[in-house]
């Protein structure tokens, strides 16, 4: 973070109320941090509503400094919230975006519009589970709230996010839900709470469940997804929108959709980074992400002419090539817009397929049978980067005798992209459940291969993730598969390669049976998004540098253990197994005086030949302490691919000191619905 500008002196002196109570309907009360001008009570400024599960105490601490005091001296109330069931909040959190979660978000709302440091007005940010919510109370269409920043969200529960990937089964449905779990399990703190945080904590672990379980039970885009899932009726949301992303990250796609889709003002900024703010993200370049929220707040909720709304619909990095790495610094590149999406200088360039060859010019009839190891996609990394981790794709030459490849020859002219690529393909299936994976690399002039898109799909929900249809084996058929979006530019010289395949470990689960396909090169092919230069660029000034309050303090008390990502294989018996360990160490937070300490592995093992060999089991270790007080969680969580059935099995333990609040080990099984 040393290029970022830190501001410690502000137009207006900022207070902090450390934690306030906001009673709900029913008489449960949620914790808030909330940083506001001095003189607020004086002359009332709008409010910034953060509303997470997250732990404003010391779960989001750090960010959380870094951004609501800059809002608070800029004339805004930054607003911190533990939502119900978590934090220091009271009551139960059953699971993800729930009604009642939407409910307290509106009664937060009105609470704050009341206060008498509050013009009235509210607007929300968020990144992630912040980012989600935030739309989905847009879409509850509170009066006070007039504005929304959603960073790294999703309008589509079931198609764009941790569950589910194409319609396969994804492994961040029990590596995020054993995350969630582990915080859904986390104690409130005693400073804030008092005596009754023991109580509290007791009915969390019996009372907050594991949501994952409801992941698995619904694997269709049933009601349960389509609640929370704006793109059910975009019309829903009347307030301005920016969607702001990265390509490093799991959630570009919605930014499109959202741009194309929402009937109300909206804006689109997609960066290089991974799940992060912009303004402290990897890769670079960070961005002064803060001004332009308050550009976006002065617009939309004190009616100050910024100049943000005459500005294009869209602003994306356009990346230049770079060689394959697992963690960037910088990702060299330019900023593009588009003045609306789908932008008028996007069009389509059509590759045709033909045995090792991608070009527009291919014509070729023959039929191409392939099965690919249950290992292929090991160079993948994780679905959603957060760029401070090594976790980004690495070269795919290694997957190259895992799937067909059909590669350009040197380019002989620059190309850039911007959005959905696509594959077109004609093919069949041995087996009623497959699926297909389609990798778009820019292959360097040495050979490298560096991951641009990707698409996954579950062959069952090729007519939708609905009604869903088995495969006829031996029947062809054509489908069209998105792969997810990108900004990309190949240079000259350099070539376009597509791998084709039937598994990608572990970003899903494989198959319940191994499956062979057969492409028919005449009928496919990989349709590009060509992006014209637009002249609107020359016009826009420069996003400027990144700046912030000023960092916590905080206090390292014990290095965790390196970061590690690590790839084995048993070359008796052929298993594969991908590890690994996220250990943050111990760390004080002097402000508190809590000291935490977190440790995360994951472990997925699969044999190539064996779909139903898949496993994987996610752990996670937390401890709060102070002075006498030590509260530690342990959650364990497996799943097995078998051939009818997801088994889970789970196993928590929760110690208060040397006493054992919670011992407890379950096991589910359940069936798989054509995935």
């Amino acid at each position: 973070m040393d290029d970022i500008r830190v501001v410690t002196a502000f137009p207006r002196k900022v207070r902090e109320i450390e934690n306030t109570w906001i009673p709900m309907p029913d008489g449960v009360k949620l914790a808030a941090r909330i940083w506001l001008p001095e003189d607020a009570e004086a002359d009332p400024v709008p409010a910034i509503l953060e509303y997470l599960p997250y732990r404003k105490r010391d779960g989001t601490v750090e960010r959380d400094a870094l951004t609501h005091p800059y809002f608070a001296g800029h004339g805004y109330a930054g607003v911190r919230v533990d939502m119900r069931g978590t934090g220091d909040s009271e009551g139960l959190c059953k699971g993800e975006y729930l009604k009642q979660e939407q409910d307290d978000c509106l009664a937060v709302i009105e609470w704050l519009a009341e206060q008498s440091w509050c013009s009235g007005t509210v607007g929300m940010i968020g990144i992630s589970w912040g980012g989600f919510n935030g739309l989905q109370v847009a879409a509850r269409r509170p009066p006070a709230l007039k504005a929304v920043i959603s960073l790294c969200s999703t309008d589509d529960r079931y198609k764009d996010d941790v569950h589910y990937l194409g319609g396969a089964q994804m492994c961040d449905n029990l590596i995020w839900g054993t995350t969630a779990w582990a915080i859904a399990m986390t104690p409130p703190d005693p400073l804030i709470v008092g005596d009754r945080w023991r109580e509290m904590w007791e009915s969390r672990l019996n009372g907050n469940g594991i949501w994952m379980q409801d992941w698995f039970e619904h694997q269709r885009r049933d009601d349960f997804y389509k609640h929370g899932s704006i793109c059910e009726n975009y019309a829903d949301v009347e307030i301005p929108v920016y969607a702001v992303g990265g390509w490093a990250d799991g959630y570009p796609n919605p930014i499109f959709r959202l741009l194309e889709k929402l009937p109300g003002i909206r804006k689109g900024l997609i960066g290089p980074w991974g799940h992060k703010y912009p303004h402290f993200a990897m890769p670079g370049p960070r961005m002064g992400f803060l001004k332009e929220c308050l550009r976006w707040w002065d617009q939309y909720l004190k009616g100050i002419d910024t100049g943000i709304s005459d500005e294009p619909m869209l602003r994306a990095w356009m990346q230049e090539p770079m060689p394959p790495a697992a963690i960037y610094g910088q990702r060299p590149g330019r900023w593009v817009a588009e003045p609306s999406w789908p932008g008028p200088g996007v069009g389509e360039l059509s590759l045709g397929l033909a045995p090792g060859r991608l070009a527009a010019d291919a014509h070729s009839d023959d039929v191409l049978p392939f099965s690919s190891p249950e290992t292929t996609g090991l160079s993948s990394g994780a679905w959603c980067g957060y760029g401070v981790l090594p976790t980004l794709p690495v070269d795919q030459r290694m997957e190259a005798g895992n799937a067909l490849v059909f590669e350009t020859e040197p380019l002989t002219e620059a190309v850039e992209i911007l959005g959905f690529p696509e594959f077109e393909v004609t093919l069949a299936s041995d087996k009623p459940v497959a699926l297909i994976s389609a990798t778009m690399s820019l292959v360097l002039e040495d050979g490298a291969a560096a991951r641009v898109s990707y698409g996954i799909l579950n062959l069952t929900h090729r007519y939708g993730d609905l009604d869903l249809e088995p495969m006829t084996p031996g029947k062809t058929e054509t489908i069209r598969m998105k792969l997810r979006c990108c900004g990309q530019r190949f240079e000259k010289g350099q070539r376009i390669r597509l791998a084709v395949a039937t598994a990608h470990w572990p970003i899903v689960f494989p198959s319940p049976e191994k499956a062979t396909l057969s492409i028919h090169c005449a009928g496919s092919r990989l349709i590009l998004p060509v992006r014209k230069p637009q002249a609107v660029v020359g016009t826009l000034a420069d996003f400027t540098g990144p700046e912030s309050a000023k960092p916590l303090e905080q206090k390292v008390i014990k290095p965790g253990e390196p970061f590690r990502r690590e790839v084995t294989t048993n070359q008796i018996n052929g298993e594969t197994t991908y590890n690994l360990v996220n250990d943050a160490g111990e760390v004080l937070h002097p402000h508190t005086g809590i000291t935490l300490s977190a440790k995360q592995t994951e472990v997925f093992t699969v044999h190539p030949d064996d779909p139903n060999s898949a496993r994987g089991t996610v752990t996670w270790n937390k401890v709060y302490s102070r002075g006498d007080w030590k509260a530690r969680v342990s959650v364990s969580a497996t799943v097995r691919a078998l051939r009818d059935v997801w088994r889970m099995e789970t196993h928590i333990v929760a110690h208060d000191g040397d006493d054992i609040v919670v011992d407890r080990n379950e096991v589910k099984e359940f069936p798989r619905d054509l995935n």
